[in-house]
């Protein structure tokens, strides 16, 4: 494990990140879902894929890396990008599980890999929306310390940056922006996934042109107990970038 000191609109942020494979010819960067960390994509994958330099990061604000600052997703993709000029990272493949895969498409990579992926909106519940609504009358009272009895699991406990970040990144339709990828894409989703249904996995797949949707039994961590499976597909999708480059 190594870490990086990135200097990003006047602010440090530590990232941290891990190499494994180091002379291989291909990079394979991999991006964890938002409140993960980068241990638990090297626990699925490390084992696969040797002919690939596996680049595993932990996104500021979560893991090892550092985060005093919030952020909106495109933040989040230029820091990647100062982190990969720095270990002289290409953008081969690059995964992404949930928040993680809308980092990776804003990164344009030749092969694009989403794992379940956040990115299409999906309007709030009624009892979502009552929630809320409840927060900021709250809030008008003074009573914002009860903010934990509110807010979504993944914002509980967080600092204010990463609490402002969540809010940014939350409700993001990234619909514009799966469209606009010209690569090869794949994309592997959980049938029982509840955190990104399997309807936003039809709606990624429509807007990409160049995708090949797969799909496995499991929620949204699927691919930890199907990660030869995922790993079999990604090598297969960068085998056919050679062959039609």
């Amino acid at each position: 494990m190594a870490i990086k000191s990135i200097q990003y609109n006047q602010h440090t942020l530590d990232v941290s990140y891990e190499i494994l494979n180091p002379d291989a010819p291909v990079d394979l960067i991999i991006l964890h879902g938002w409140g993960s960390n980068k241990s638990l994509m090297k626990k699925s994958f490390a084992t696969y894929m040797d002919a690939f330099r596996h680049i595993y990061i932990d996104l500021p604000g979560f893991g090892g890396s550092t985060c005093n600052v919030a952020l909106e997703t495109k933040d989040y993709a230029r820091i990647v990008e100062l982190l990969m000029i720095h270990i002289n990272a290409s953008k081969d493949i690059i995964l992404g599980h949930s928040f993680g895969g809308k980092v990776a498409v804003l990164l344009e990579p030749k092969v694009l890999v989403l794992v379940a992926s956040a990115g299409i909106y999906i309007p709030k519940s009624i009892k979502v929306k009552a929630k809320i609504a409840i927060y900021k009358a709250f809030k008008i009272f003074g009573l914002a310390r009860l903010r934990s009895m509110f807010v979504a699991e993944d914002a509980k406990y967080l600092s204010e940056p990463m609490y402002q970040t969540f809010k940014n990144v939350v409700d993001e339709d990234f619909s514009s922006e799966f469209a606009a990828y010209n690569g090869k894409a794949l994309l592997c989703w959980g049938r029982e996934d509840t955190a990104t249904p399997i309807s936003s996995a039809g709606a990624i797949d429509d807007l990409i042109k160049d995708s090949t949707l797969k799909i496995y039994d499991g929620d949204h961590y699927f691919f930890m107990t199907h990660a030869q499976e995922v790993s079999r597909e990604i090598e297969s999708i960068f085998l056919k970038t050679l062959e039609h480059p």
